[in-house]
């Protein structure tokens, strides 16, 4: 079994890489975690990459967060491309 990864986007520029794994290991183990940052100001884009081992962890965690307001913004989150 692959391990899924997700994108998660229309994070709050506040939320950090440790917030996001917290979020996520309520529904499994996370083996990656990332934030897409902005070279010229060093804050976050506001979209991140997380990388759950097991499938059935990742889907549970989609169907989940999607949609869930953290830190004052709804996020989207979906099986990375």
């Amino acid at each position: 079994m692959t391990s899924m990864k997700l994108l998660i986007r229309n994070l709050a520029r506040a939320t950090t890489e440790a917030e996001l794994k917290t979020i996520f290991e309520a529904y499994g183990t996370v083996q990656s975690c990332s934030l897409v940052m902005d070279k010229e100001t060093g804050t976050s884009k506001g979209f991140g990459f997380v990388e759950m081992p097991k499938q059935g962890d990742a889907k549970i965690a989609i169907n989940a967060l999607n949609g869930q307001d953290i830190a004052g913004s709804k996020i989207r989150v979906k099986k990375a491309e």
